[in-house]
């Protein structure tokens, strides 16, 4: 909502001293949006002056049509001769009064005026449209043409009210009387303390049998109807300049006289109009619901098929105008600019409609009007008769009508709305002590009429004449203009934000003694910690998939990840599925950063998966009259999908950087299968790391991952190398890696908190063997084996080298494994140690065929 700061001060009298900015804060802090305050005319320096055309000149030979002209511009030249200017619009005459700007003016942008030659002419000036100065569109897109009875040199910068400030209001959806200047201006009256000049309280004639006949078929879409006709419109009467510009201030282009009449209350009042030419319109108005199939064509020219839900307006041939929203092009006010065909006379409509309904209806048909948004956020129905009587005086005033006796009310009865509302509520909701004295007046401020319940107040009174207990009640009137107070914390609302939410005090809450994170959301941070420390940065994605991924990842057709939820409701229609993998987006995340230049890139997230079970059950919708019972809440969670937290890590270019310390290297499955350990290990889980095949990975370069849980080992993973034909379908960069692993499974497999190690103060005894083996043998079947032959004594056993070449046989590798002895009683002797590694390789020589380097 535009408001004007110049027309805001005709219902309140604001301080002169106070700017747009003074208003905006004062405004903001009674808990207004006011996003910007647009200063109009604040680069504007005339002489901006009134002038009249005396000749016009029409110059051959160039392009486009150029008129040269002389204009009177009275003795603001400091001559009184008349002043030649150079023109190329054509949408006015000799004799016209136009705008005029003289050397040595500013218009709005900085443009500066100077005399010029220009198509071989000295142009001293310019005429001026209405864009040029910064008034908006009034629809001609030309020279802006002046009413006759302004003296040529008049002041045109305080004619035209070019020089304002302009509020522009981001108003919510539940104050629709703020979409007003009434309602913005009792805003501010309340801020400032200031009395209010309502424009709604006129002298309002009452009902008679002598108005336009109506009939509302529907109460309940339309509780209130007013009908008032004027007749003898000047066909010649024109929207005067103050009118045209209050509404371009407020972002509406004027049209005629009638239209513009009714635009400019419904901006003062808030109260939609609408007005019919009255030739055309056939018998009684009526209101009703459109029968389905129902034809009309909008005032857009647009034929829209009607609802039956739609509220409709009618006369005796049918449909005329969609309730609340636009009216039809059958009883189209005729424009002033064709005198013969002119209207004279009008039906003026001020009606209440359902909010609801208006909002189905506009929505329905994608037809967004000023009208339908008033409706929609609440219009003061008592507003209605003083909005017609005001149209039927400006129509009066400025267009020489004659008001008709006969007054049209079609009123269905409703009760005001009440609320009881304990005295000390605002208090307890805001934590402040406000009182009751200062909760009734900010009430009364804002319209409602406050009285106190008498039987809760006897109640309350003590030896002493106070009230005890807290029992003080108030029996609240809400005022017609604001429907969207219907609680007692709707009333606590307005009492906090009238007193100053800048005023409430910050008060931290104190958790209880004993909460804090879980165990499981320990392990996440640690893990999350770990993988950063680590080089790798975190990656957060939507959770959305297309089933075509699976296709691209080389998924079999019987996984189980391709079982996925379908939202019905998608962001996108290209991603419907809920993620059963933690790699499409990921890898999505590496394509784009590589595409963008980053080529050496590490990324990890933690994040829910979604699968669903083998039986799906429909969620039922909860009742919100009452909290849901412990059945319900089970339903509903039995309903939906398992969500495991997976943990992910990408990898692709360089894992070390080159430079004077070495050459780098680049990142391979050894970088994801060890991403996995440092899970792992920040879960005290042993990992158990051996070959494997699975969808996007390289059959050559997977490892499978897996955890003993309840003595059952369990595959919680892959690590590796992606496969070419996954890279190239997802556009990857080459020799790309990833892990991936079910982070509530390793956390399972763990024994709980993490138990520091126990620090033996006995030497060590290091003992190396490199072990022949056929290439097909994994090197983890081989350190298994060498772990449990070695027994209790082995500390810790590590791969620190791996050779092929013709020394060991075609076919063959070796495989070097330095293992680290030590006994937490005693310092071991080199027989024990010699006969720990022999025990160990003997058992790998049994299961893997490992035989001793050199034997």
């Amino acid at each position: 909502m535009r408001v004007p700061l110049s027309w805001l001060r005709e219902y309140v009298d604001l301080p002169a001293t106070q700017t747009g900015r003074d208003v905006q804060a004062k405004l903001i802090s009674a808990g207004l949006e006011v996003e910007t305050v647009e200063h109009l005319g604040a680069d504007l320096k005339g002489p901006l002056v009134v002038g009249q055309v005396l000749t016009i000149e029409e110059l051959e030979g160039f392009k486009k049509p150029i008129r040269f002209c002389t204009v009177d511009v009275g003795r603001a030249n400091g001559t009184g001769e008349p002043q030649e200017i150079v023109c190329g619009a054509r949408n006015f005459a000799v004799g016209d009064k136009v705008v005029v700007v003289l050397p040595g003016a500013t218009l709005p942008g900085g443009f500066s005026i100077s005399a010029r030659k220009t198509y071989g002419k000295t142009s001293h000036g310019m005429i001026c449209s209405g864009d040029e100065l910064g008034m908006g569109d009034d629809g001609t897109h030309g020279i802006i043409v002046l009413p006759p009875e302004y003296e040529a040199g008049t002041d045109a910068i305080e004619l035209l009210e070019l020089v304002d400030e302009v509020l522009d209001i981001a108003v919510t959806a539940n104050r629709g009387d703020c979409l007003s200047l009434r309602g913005v201006a009792r805003e501010a009256a309340i801020a400032y303390g200031l009395p209010l000049r309502d424009p709604a309280l006129l002298d309002v004639p009452g009902p008679n049998a002598y108005g336009y006949p109506v009939k509302v078929s529907d109460p309940a879409g339309c509780d209130r109807f007013t009908a008032r006709t004027v007749t003898g419109l000047s066909a010649e009467a024109r929207s005067p300049i103050w009118l045209k510009r209050r509404l371009q201030k407020v972002g509406m282009r004027p049209i005629s006289l009638a239209v513009d009449v009714t635009n400019y209350v419904m901006m003062e009042l808030g109260q939609p109009l609408h007005a019919y030419d009255r030739g055309l319109v056939r018998g009684t108005v009526g209101v009703r619901r459109a029968e389905e199939g129902e034809k009309i064509v909008t005032l857009d020219g647009v034929e829209r098929k009607l609802h039956a839900e739609d509220l409709v307006i009618t006369d005796d041939r049918g449909p005329i105008g969609l309730a609340g929203v636009m009216g039809g092009a059958d009883t189209e006010i005729a424009d002033h600019g064709d005198a013969g065909n002119a209207t004279s006379d009008v039906v003026i409509e001020a009606a209440h409609f359902d909010q609801v309904s208006i909002a189905r209806t506009a929505r329905r048909h994608k037809l967004s009007s000023e009208a339908s948004r008033r409706f929609e956020r609440g219009v003061d129905p008592q507003a209605a008769a003083a909005a017609a009587q005001r149209t039927v005086d400006l129509l009066v005033l400025l267009a020489g009508g004659t008001a008709e006796a006969g007054v049209t009310e079609v009123i269905a009865p409703a009760a005001p709305h009440t609320i009881t509302v304990a005295a000390d509520h605002p208090d307890k909701v805001a934590g402040v002590t406000y009182g009751r004295e200062t909760v009734v007046r900010r009430l009364q401020e804002v319209g409602c009429d406050v009285y106190g319940n008498p039987a809760a107040w006897n109640a309350s009174l003590g030896g002493g004449g106070r009230a005890t207990g807290g029992q003080d009640e108030l029996i609240v009137t809400v005022p017609s203009w604001r429907p969207d107070l219907t609680d007692p914390n709707d009333l606590a609302e307005e009492v906090i934000r009238l007193e100053g939410y800048e005023n409430l005090p910050s008060t931290l809450p104190r958790p209880p003694a004993g909460r804090g994170l879980t165990a499981r959301q320990r392990l996440h941070r640690r893990v999350g910690r770990e993988l950063a420390g680590a080089g790798y940065v975190e990656a957060l994605n939507y959770p959305f998939v297309s089933e075509q991924v699976f296709d691209q990842l080389g998924l079999d057709g019987d996984d189980p990840a391709r079982r996925v939820v379908k939202l019905v409701n998608p962001l996108s229609d290209e991603e419907p599925a809920l993620r059963t993998s933690l790699l499409p987006g990921l890898l999505g995340a590496l394509r784009r950063n590589d595409g963008r230049g980053s080529h050496d890139l590490a990324l990890f997230e933690t994040g829910l998966v979604f699968r669903p079970g083998d039986e799906r059950a429909a969620a039922a919708n909860l009742s919100v009259d009452r909290r849901p019972s412990e059945d319900d809440i089970a339903a509903l969670n039995a309903a939906l999908p398992a969500q495991p937290r997976h943990v992910a890590v990408v990898l692709a270019g360089a894992r070390e950087q080159a430079g004077w310390w070495g050459k780098g290297r680049p990142a391979d499955w050894a970088d994801a299968v060890e991403a996995a350990r440092t899970v792992a290990r920040e879960a005290g889980v042993e990992l158990i790391v051996r070959g494997g095949r699975y969808g996007p990975w390289h059959p050559g370069r997977c490892a499978e991952l897996a955890v003993v849980l309840d003595g059952t080992e369990h595959v919680v993973g892959h690590a590796g190398e992606l496969h070419p034909r996954v890279v190239k379908a997802l556009n990857l960069p080459a020799r790309t890696c990833a892990m991936e692993l079910d982070l509530d499974r390793v956390e399972q497999a763990g024994g709980g908190a993490l138990r520091a190690p126990r620090i033996s103060g006995f030497p060590v005894a290091t003992q190396d063997v490199a072990l022949v083996v056929d290439t097909s043998v994994p090197a983890g079947d081989v350190e298994g084996a060498l772990r449990e032959g070695a027994g209790e004594l082995l500390e810790s056993i590590r791969l620190f080298d791996v050779f092929t070449g013709e020394q060991i046989g075609e076919g063959r590798k070796s495989l070097a494994y330095a293992l680290r002895f030590r006994a937490a009683d005693r310092t071991l002797t080199v027989d024990e140690a010699s006969a720990a590694r022999d025990a160990a390789v003997a058992l790998a020589a049994r299961r893997t065929g490992a035989v001793l380097r050199g034997v």
